[in-house]
């Protein structure tokens, strides 16, 4: 993946869209110092390069009906490309997974998973885990309350 060169207004945008993304474009416009159609044609740019990956309501998973967050660690079988790629693509059919992470070291996924309640982790797990034989062990951990949660990138401290 190509990484953009951003100018201090593309950044600016951007930390504005990060903080509120329904933002009228007249007044995103005169935040960041442009012309309502020079701000208009820099957010299509950055949607269109892909910068921009989504546009989208972050809910309170509890209040949303999901009383757990987990965190689950696995090891696969095998260190293979082949079984990690079938493996994420199992995931992918996973609405109960809400993050995967590829991660380095003594496991290989890192997955945050959102539930219903310990009935609903059950499925999953019987659905998901148990019934692929490239999984060696996987680790559950229950997220007891949210220290943070952010979404926004801290775009600043990559332009000094």
């Amino acid at each position: 993946m190509k990484s953009h060169n951003l100018d201090r207004i593309d950044i600016a945008i951007l930390s504005q869209l990060q903080e509120n993304n329904r933002i009228a474009n007249q007044a995103l416009a005169a935040e960041v110092g442009l012309s309502p159609p020079a701000c208009l044609q820099r957010v299509k740019r950055l949607r269109d390069s892909g910068i921009i990956l989504k546009e989208v309501a972050v809910l309170d998973p509890r209040l949303a009906g999901h009383g757990l967050q987990l965190i689950v660690s696995i090891e696969m079988e095998r260190d293979r490309r082949d079984i990690y790629r079938a493996f994420s693509e199992t995931l992918q059919d996973a609405r109960e997974v809400t993050q995967c992470y590829e991660v380095t070291g003594e496991m290989d996924f890192i997955l945050l998973v959102s539930v219903r309640d310990i009935r609903a982790y059950e499925q999953f797990i019987d659905r998901v885990l148990h019934s692929n034989v490239n999984i060696r062990k996987f680790h559950t951990s229950i997220a007891i309350r949210t220290v943070k949660f952010e979404t926004a990138l801290d775009l600043q401290a990559d332009s000094e």
